[in-house]
């Protein structure tokens, strides 16, 4: 199957990620705050991704039209439903980014500049032009700038190998550990990052992972160009988190790690 060599041929990257040294390095509540104030843009632009194949695979404008391809038009309500409006062990229907922003607030981290950076995205008639010139550092600025060139080719099957091999997918159950652990150590409760990780595990692992790669299956098809450009496009999402990664990880050098 062409989806196997896909993943194949992923995995050296993806062990870069897996085993990048940023893992490591974050031993305390300090460094979970500037891990999360740096990867709250990676949370929020994966959104955007599910928003854009969602307004390519289904219909979202009246009059309503029957979609291209209901199959992959279910594939991609099933993941927005809980995506969008999860409903939380505490039965509040909310997204995941904003739990994530509850999570970062539990633990005192700044949700200031996300705010701030949000409500310059929704005044600003460029919503690219706004990225670039804001104060975001440069690698954050080309992690999104990224995602929405890949969002700006209206190609759908790029957009879903974005989505399903350059995102969260790897992150929960390589993470999870760790933050337990700085919970355990700490007076600062992270218990709401604790069930965002461990809900991406459940749904990642159990739904949303499985459902992703059959819509990359129903999109390609038996195009080999457009199995080629996913591969393409799913090696320079790996890279660009690494990237991310390699920031993040450098801040916390300067902090003292």
């Amino acid at each position: 199957m062409k989806i196997k060599k896909i993943k194949s041929s992923l995995t050296p990257l993806q062990k870069e990620l897996v085993n990048h040294k940023l893992y490591s390095t974050i031993k305390s509540i300090d460094d979970l705050k500037i891990f999360t104030e740096n990867h709250i843009y990676a949370v929020w632009d994966f959104m955007s991704l599910l928003k854009a194949l969602q307004i390519n695979l289904t219909c979202t404008s009246t009059p309503w039209l029957p979609p291209k391809n209901s199959t992959a038009a279910r594939f991609i309500n099933e993941i927005v439903l809980e995506e969008e409006t999860d409903k939380i062990h505490t039965g509040k229907i909310i997204s995941h980014f904003e739990y994530y922003i509850m999570a970062m607030k539990e633990i005192g981290a700044n949700t200031n500049h996300i705010n701030s950076f949000l409500n310059g995205i929704k005044n600003s008639s460029s919503y690219i032009d706004y990225i670039n010139e804001s104060d975001l550092d440069k690698p954050i600025k080309e992690f999104l700038n990224f995602t929405f060139k890949t969002i700006e080719t209206k190609q759908i099957h790029k957009i879903a190998a974005a989505f399903t091999f350059g995102r969260e997918d790897l992150i929960p159950s390589m993470f999870i550990e760790i933050v337990k652990g700085i919970n355990n150590k700490n007076n600062v409760t992270a218990e709401k990052f604790i069930y965002y990780l461990e809900r991406h595990i459940e749904l990642d692992g159990d739904d949303h992972g499985p459902i992703a790669l059959k819509m990359i299956e129903n999109l390609c098809g038996n195009s080999e160009e457009k199995w080629l450009d996913v591969k393409k496009i799913s090696q320079k999402a790996i890279r660009i988190r690494i990237k991310l990664w390699d920031h993040i990880l450098e801040i916390l050098k300067k902090n003292g790690n």
